[in-house]
């Protein structure tokens, strides 16, 4: 379950990325471009201390971009190449915010959700109230099974490879799409989502190589 908070973001986290996205090799986004918020989804950091949020936008040419982030607080040491920029957070103060894909925590969660069929988790913002649960706008579901044996999930590194980046969990890697092709048929081993507008589930990351993970 991610816990949110009431808060006024500046830049907001729409202005953060279209300022960001055009300096990505790989996406052809043009300094200035528009860009709608499609949703987004979370998955939980086990830690509890890095948010971890995947944005769905779609562009003025009819594309869909998915742009996972981290958010820290203070900034995650190496890890300069992937900045995306930093966010004052009303409640929380300056967050540093980085393309998810080479920060530790994501990639582990990423595999995990998709080796044991997993999905976005829950939402719930801290009112003057109490918790109060929001909907999700994208749902994500990994193509696994919940019985599987998982082996080590341990982050190995990122490299950005055309409109993907390949990330090494462990003995495996996955290419997450920062493009969403909506004609490419969905992988056996995938996390695939939908969110308003998508008829169907769509792969929005693949695993490329992996080892037997039941154990036989």
């Amino acid at each position: 379950m991610a816990i949110l908070h009431q808060a006024q973001l500046n830049p907001s986290k729409l202005e953060l990325l279209s300022a960001f996205l055009p300096t990505v090799s790989g996406l052809d986004i043009a300094e200035g471009s528009e860009l709608a918020v499609l949703g987004a989804y979370r998955f939980d950091d086990p830690a509890g201390e890095v948010g971890i949020e995947a944005h769905l936008l779609a562009t003025g040419d009819g594309r869909t971009i998915h742009i996972p982030v981290t958010y820290r607080a203070a900034p995650l040491a190496g890890a300069e190449e992937w900045l995306v920029g930093t966010l004052e957070h009303s409640a929380l103060g300056t967050r540093w915010v980085y393309s998810a894909c080479g920060d530790p925590v994501y990639g582990p969660e990423l595999m995990r959700t998709i080796l044991t069929g997993g999905s976005e988790v829950k939402l719930e913002v801290l009112t003057s109230d109490g918790l109060v649960e929001r909907e999700n706008t994208v749902h994500v579901l990994g193509s696994g099974d919940s019985d599987a044996i998982v082996p080590e999930l341990t982050f190995g590194g990122a490299v950005r490879s055309g409109a993907d980046t390949i990330i090494t969990v462990g003995t495996m890697t996955v290419a997450v799409h920062h493009i969403v092709d909506s004609s490419a048929a969905t992988s056996l081993s995938c996390l695939a989502g939908t969110w308003p507008g998508s008829a169907e589930p769509i792969a929005i990351a693949s695993v490329v190589a992996q080892e037997t993970v039941n154990g036989s």
